[in-house]
């Protein structure tokens, strides 16, 4: 904690001082607990942990309260009737009450804190005070869609030749701690893909495929565990159905009734605990056909919409869709996945990028 700090006092960057870490074998804190943290990487030191202890008052030994609020956002602006859900959000940090006693040794004093961030405050700005201009936005339609194949991580947009290509840079160090290979940077050009996914989108959501496309995303909702879990509570139900009629057909002629009624009784249960696991494993989280099928109808003719739209209009077309790509750069090829409703829904499995780029 000591050495982050004392480093960033002495001039390096938040990237610099994750990679050294990272470099010699200190454990980020999610590797250090991974019980408290199994959803993030243990490999190496992010920027965002850094900048978190850089700016934790509580590793000067004191509480902190009213760090957060909660605030009630309406679900749907557009349906008030769905009522709202709960967010929390930062307070200013001059609204943050702290304890006057130590709750714990401290890491690092007060001085050490506030000089920490008072740099941070400071960080980027001019000493004239003038804000330095912005370069102006440029419109990367596959903005958050597109991941590299080889670490997962989400590749960003990056104007070079006067194009719009997407990369992902990776430091020496977190790729040996990751024990992956990886290139410094690894860089795709947008209309390179651009070429391949429109057309096979117009494919897929053509008139003669729709209803096979539509049927598809359906049902890749459900993994193969869930598919599976689906045609037993099926298969159970019409058992039932079929030893009901049976046991209905003995009382008809002349069987015992308190022993058939006992019969009938076992049956009914077991098919009311199939109806409830199918509903569990079909329930309102996915999406049904008919529910795909009127967002992918919405668009209207694909074809057409993605090839009028402006760059902002057909990044939502992608974003409606649910479109993520996963880029490859050994075999130069692009995964995509379709996945209206939040589900992992596979539509293609490839899209070839073997030009020449």
């Amino acid at each position: 904690m000591q050495r982050i700090y004392a480093e960033y006092l002495a001039g390096q960057g938040i990237f610099a001082i994750a990679e050294g870490l990272t470099r010699d074998g200190i454990l980020s804190p999610s590797a250090y607990d991974r019980r408290r943290n199994p959803h993030r990487t243990t490999t190496a030191w992010s920027k965002s942990a850094i900048r978190v202890i850089l700016t934790n008052p509580r590793y000067t030994g004191r509480q902190v309260w009213n760090k957060q609020r909660k605030t009630e956002i309406l679900i749907d602006v557009d349906d008030v009737a769905l009522g709202h859900e709960t967010k929390l959000r930062w307070n200013p940090t001059n609204e943050w009450i702290y304890s006057g006693a130590l709750a714990h040794e401290p890491l690092i004093d007060d001085e050490t804190y506030t000089r920490t961030q008072t740099l941070i405050a400071s960080a980027g700005r001019r000493p004239d005070g003038v804000t330095k201009p912005r370069a102006s936005k440029r419109n990367y339609v596959l903005s958050g869609l597109l991941q590299c194949g080889i670490c997962q991580r989400r590749m960003i947009g990056s104007f070079n030749n006067d194009r719009n290509n997407y990369r992902c840079t990776y430091a020496a160090e977190y790729a040996d701690a990751n024990r992956i290979a990886h290139p410094r940077s690894v860089y795709v050009r947008e209309d390179h893909i651009l070429e391949q996914l429109d057309p096979w989108l117009a494919r897929a959501f053509s008139p003669s495929r729709l209803t096979a496309t539509v049927r598809a995303m359906a049902e890749a909702q459900h993994d193969d565990a869930d598919q599976q879990a689906i045609k037993a509570a099926r298969e159970n139900l019409a058992t039932c159905a079929t030893r009901l009629d049976r046991y209905r057909a003995a009382l008809d002629s002349g069987a015992d009734p308190t022993v058939v009624s006992r019969w009938i009784a076992d049956v009914q249960a077991e098919q009311v605990t199939a109806e409830a696991k199918l509903r569990s494993l079909t329930g309102r989280q996915t999406m049904s056909p008919d529910e795909i099928r009127h967002i992918v109808e919405a668009l209207g003719n694909i074809t057409a919409v993605l090839r009028d739209a402006a760059p902002a209009d057909k990044a939502l077309i992608y974003r409606e869709l649910g479109l993520t790509l996963t880029y490859r750069p050994t075999a130069r090829t692009v995964s995509a996945q379709a996945n209206p409703s939040g589900s992992c829904t596979k539509l293609c499995p490839r899209g070839d990028l073997n030009s020449p780029m």
